[in-house]
């Protein structure tokens, strides 16, 4: 990935030649390339490297050289900066997909779609996960029995049901000190992130 790509728009060259032609419209693509780079890219590190190097481009300009009739360019600056560290805080905070509803026997319609959803992974850490939910009982205040809640959570990864018994005796029979191998890596990944973040957010002070 270019780390320097938005330095290298048209909006940049106008702004580095105080130029006060077509200045809307430079700024216009601009931003809509920043908001390509943030929705497009599955490397979220990669693109917030990218608009911290161009938040400091934009925060470091030298506009306070310009003389009074070329100011208009400032305030398209201010507004580039303002926009890129708007994008910043979106991609900071966590995107959480909306909760899709489940059909229930009163549906009226014979339709059956398939999931939106396909667990990729191994059948034993989808089981892993099913247990880990179902022991800390925040599906319906730990009142729906397992019967219940593992068929629920395989149609929502669109895994055909499993007996989900037996892949749970093969992960009691593990021999090391921790038996939950995918939870314990889940963890770690989610902490490793988090570090990932706050240094991201470090460097951006």
């Amino acid at each position: 990935m270019n780390y320097f790509l938005l330095a290298e728009t048209e909006f940049f060259r106008r702004i580095n030649e105080a130029g006060d032609c077509n200045m809307e419209t430079a700024y216009t693509a601009f931003a809509t390339q920043v908001i390509e780079l943030c929705s497009g890219n599955v490397d979220t590190n990669r693109t917030i490297i990218a608009l911290a190097y161009i938040e400091i481009e934009l925060q470091h300009h030298p506009v306070r050289n310009l003389p009074e009739e070329k100011r208009e360019v400032a305030s398209y600056i201010s507004k580039a900066l303002s926009f890129v560290r708007k994008m910043q805080k979106f991609l900071a905070a966590p995107q959480v997909p909306p909760l899709i509803p489940i059909r229930t026997s009163s549906d009226n319609t014979t339709e059956n779609p398939a999931s939106p959803l396909q667990w990729t992974g191994n059948a034993i850490d989808l089981v892993e996960l099913i247990y880990g939910i179902y022991e800390m009982g925040c599906i319906n205040n730990g009142e729906m029995p397992l019967k219940q809640l593992a068929p629920l959570l395989y149609k929502i990864f669109g895994v055909e049901s499993k007996d989900c018994y037996r892949f749970y005796i093969d992960i009691k029979r593990r021999k090391n000190e921790s038996r939950t191998y995918f939870l314990d890596r889940m963890q770690e990944k989610l902490n490793e992130r988090m570090l990932r973040d706050e240094e991201m957010e470090r460097l951006r002070k």
